[in-house]
């Protein structure tokens, strides 16, 4: 007696490995780009010149992690999200959301504070570090708000081997319940 192996099945299950390792190669790339990414952004804290404030993606992506200013005409609103406080404290940040000139929008970190506390700020002149998002981490908080943890490329996660590895490991278990169900399906 013959041992055939389904084709479908066998096609089916070969296709799904190919394509778990292609995604676990894929994210070995991806992890290489980030610490290159993370490498270049390290090197960008370090320079001490300012950049003019970025006014599209392309010129925001160059500018990350330097410092920059521009000025904020008019308030148009104050938010708050989760941040860090530059002594390790946890609370909100308060980002206003201004109208700069030359038409367009920007957004500036003005410091820190335990929630709901909502800052009142007029606008002006600011100058800070551009952090991912866009938003410019101002050097001097608002009055009444505590300083912000500073950005730090170091926090942009790099979870890309982890992810290679799970592709992998998919992979090899799909081999594994196929090996076993084939087994199983022919009699000794």
């Amino acid at each position: 007696m013959s041992r055939r192996l389904p084709i479908v099945p066998t096609l089916i299950v070969a296709a799904a490995v190919a394509t778990m390792i292609a995604l676990g190669f894929w994210q070995l790339r991806r992890a290489e780009w980030k610490a290159d990414l993370i490498a270049r952004y390290e090197q960008a804290q370090a320079m001490s010149s300012n950049v003019p404030w970025p006014r599209g993606e392309a010129e925001l992506e160059r500018s990350l992690f330097r410092w920059s200013q521009f000025d904020c005409r008019r308030v148009l609103a104050i938010r708050t999200t989760a941040a860090t406080s530059a002594d390790g404290a946890k609370g909100v940040a308060q980002i206003a959301r201004c109208a700069v000139d030359g038409g367009g929008e920007a957004e500036v970190a003005l410091g820190w504070s335990r929630p709901p506390e909502l800052v009142r700020w007029e606008g002006g002149e600011v100058a800070g570090i551009i952090a991912p998002g866009g938003v410019l981490h101002a050097s001097r908080q608002a009055p009444g708000l505590r300083p912000l943890a500073p950005p730090d490329p170091g926090d942009l996660p790099n979870n890309h081997l982890m992810y290679a590895g799970q592709w992998f490991f998919f992979s090899l278990t799909a081999l594994v319940i196929y090996v076993l169900a084939l087994r199983r399906r022919v009699p000794n």
